[in-house]
This record gives structure tokens, C-alpha cells and sequence, in this order.
């Protein structure tokens, strides 16, 4: 059953000489192939992304108001506040 897990998990490896476009550590980049797109990431400070067939990173799509999610309005619980003169406060004439 190990075997198998094993198997079929991608085997990670260190690429010498390759710098962390984030923190700029040397060697400490591991790359590997899920369903044949290579990935690479900084064991140092945690940056991952994907690469695309020429090895270059392929960019996050950039929010724009197009694509970019709205923030859904708050809904406001609002009670309605009653005031009543108090007796006692007489107004001096």
C-alpha cells in the first residue's frame, strides 16, 4: 500500500545553482511535474509557482474590474430607538 502512495506521488528535486525569485536563496529551489506542467518552489521562504512549456513563470491573472470579485454589502442590523420625555426634568419656565 506504501508502494503505491509512493508511486504516485511527483518526486521532487533540487536544482543547483537556481535563485529564488523571492528571496533570492540559492539552491533552494525543488521542481517537479503534475500531469506534465513543471512547478518549482522555494523551500526557504515558501514562493511556488507554475512554469509554462518555454520555462518561464505564467503570471496570476491581475484583478481588474472584469474579473475582479465585489465585495458584498454589509448587511446592517438596524432597532429602532424610541425616546420618551422623562417626567421628572421639568422645564423651568
Amino acid at each position: 500500500m506504501t508502494e503505491q502512495i509512493l508511486l504516485n506521488k511527483p518526486i521532487r528535486r533540487f536544482i543547483a545553482g537556481a535563485v529564488c525569485p523571492a528571496c533570492e536563496g540559492m539552491d533552494t529551489i525543488q521542481m517537479w511535474d503534475e500531469e506534465g506542467t513543471p512547478n518549482r518552489q522555494c523551500v526557504a521562504c515558501g514562493y511556488a509557482d507554475t512554469l509554462d512549456a518555454r520555462g518561464n513563470s505564467v503570471p496570476k491573472e491581475l484583478p481588474t474590474r472584469v474579473n475582479a470579485q465585489k465585495p458584498k454589502a454589509a448587511q446592517p442590523k438596524t432597532q429602532a430607538v424610541q425616546f420618551f420625555p422623562n417626567p421628572k426634568l421639568k422645564k423651568a419656565d
